[in-house]
């Protein structure tokens, strides 16, 4: 593994908060809404706002320590860089290498997704046929340049909280025409939850679906006005994702009844269907938009993760290499689509979908613990900062997920981590053989610079 250059190019600061609202949107309002309901209803009951609402506090706890690091940190890496700047080498490893893994796992787990039901309402096509030309499309609009991902993402973002908008609409006119059963709402616990267990379990599907605004970290670097833009547009659309969420599922508990929306793969579009007004078709549309929208962008967060990773030393220095022009890490673009391609080939939707939840939990902890850990290393720019007790709180909550997860999870997951602490000790052994490089504390060189000039500068190139 060779050491990355003591003078790494910085990629271009063009994103603004608006874009950075989008794109954690669109990033949190993915294609897991369009099951989430029929998930939830199953383990929780008809109430299928509380657990949804209790996990959009959770997320909140452990957001809070991400405004403050992305803000006082603003480059890419992300968790990555976070905790081995508090822990070392090893922990910063085993962390990058879990929120690398579940973004790879994730953009696989979307394109097996994109390739389903929802497209065959349209068309009938190989499911790798499928997968090889949309991740295709997904890497080359990437590498592109993030100005482009982002305008794409906004037009997605628009059309998913439409679609979702038009969910709750249809389901105020159901009730309204005396269709449906506001009871419903107040339902807590199955034959085999009580209301208390029933709230955990379903807290646990419930915050599945905010995962993805931790990717946001991971384009700081692109941002122009970190400080200000950040905590503004990842508080604000996390807010707007919950009430979406909570809003969603009261409109599916009372359109459906219960037993038959825990059972339904499609539950919202059961919410199309009940209405009768607008064609169920152009649900399927909506989906296959947010599926892609999602798989855009944890692909965008996946390659600036390792080109970070790269830049630390954490993994070969090849993955740092970016496009002449667009300045866009076009070898991490590559190697991680590959990835999520042999994933995607060869893997099945639960399977990916429960190792990514243990991943990022793992992620949480510990970021919530680097939070606290780094108030002793103070930066010359204006940050974010939390307090102390949301980390701390934040940390418990990831624990208290921790022991929902079940045991099948579990029994698939730890080969998983053990896999990263091996790869993690032999990073940490490769680095510690070699002299320390500058890119370690890039925070008081170039990147310092372009903050305190202004939130317009951009990186020479």
């Amino acid at each position: 593994m060779t050491a990355p250059s003591s003078q790494p190019v910085s990629l271009r600061r063009t994103v603004t908060t608006a874009g950075l609202f989008f794109f954690i949107l669109g990033d949190v309002l993915g294609a897991g809404v369009y099951v989430l309901a029929g998930e939830i209803a199953a383990t929780a009951g008809g109430a299928v706002w509380i657990p949804l609402v209790v996990a959009l506090v959770l997320a909140l706890l452990t957001a809070g320590s991400y405004a403050e690091l992305a803000t006082k940190y603003p480059r890419a890496g992300g968790s990555s860089h976070y905790t081995m700047r508090a822990f070392g080498p090893f922990v910063g490893f085993l962390v990058g290498f879990c929120m690398l893994s579940a973004g790879i796992v994730s953009v696989g787990t979307l394109a097996l997704g994109f390739a389903g039901d929802y497209l065959t309402a349209f068309v009938t096509l190989p499911t790798a046929l499928v997968v090889v030309v949309f991740l295709g499309l997904l890497a080359a609009l990437n590498a592109r340049g993030i100005s482009e991902s982002m305008g794409a993402n906004r037009v997605a973002t628009i059309i998913e909280v439409s679609g979702l908008i038009l969910v709750v609409v249809l389901g105020i006119i159901v009730v309204a025409r005396g269709d449906g059963d506001l009871g419903r709402l107040t339902e807590l616990g199955t034959d085999d939850h009580g209301p208390l267990p029933a709230v955990l379990a379903g807290t646990v599907l419930a915050f599945y679906s905010y995962v993805g605004f931790e990717t946001s970290v991971n384009i700081a670097e692109e941002t122009k006005d970190p400080a200000r833009s950040y905590p503004r547009a990842l508080f604000g659309a996390l807010i707007v994702a919950g009430v979406v969420y909570a809003l969603v599922g009261a409109a599916a508990a009372t359109v459906i009844p219960t037993a038959a929306l825990a059972e339904s793969s499609a539950p919202l579009l059961q919410v199309v269907t009940a209405a009768g007004i607008v064609p169920p078709v152009l649900f399927s549309v909506i989906a296959l938009v947010a599926v892609a929208n999602g798989a855009l962008l944890t692909g965008i967060m996946s390659s600036r993760l390792t080109y970070g990773m790269a830049r630390d030393g954490l993994l070969p220095a090849v993955l740092t290499r970016l496009l002449p022009q667009r300045r866009t890490p076009w070898v991490a673009i590559i190697a991680t689509t590959g990835l999520s391609l042999v994933l995607a080939l060869t893997g099945t939707l639960e399977i990916l979908a429960g190792t990514m939840v243990l991943l990022l939990l793992v992620v949480f902890t510990a970021v919530n613990a680097a939070v606290l850990v780094l108030r002793r290393d103070p930066v010359d720019r204006r940050h974010f900062r939390v307090p102390a007790f949301l980390p701390v709180a934040g940390i418990v909550s990831c624990l208290g997920l921790v022991t929902q997860v079940e045991g099948e999870v579990w029994r698939l997951g730890l080969p998983f981590l053990a896999l990263a602490a091996v790869l993690a000790g032999l990073a940490a052994w490769r680095r510690r053989a070699r002299p320390a490089h500058t890119s370690e504390r890039d925070e008081t060189g170039p990147e310092a610079s372009h903050e305190t000039s202004g939130p317009g500068t951009e990186p020479a190139p």
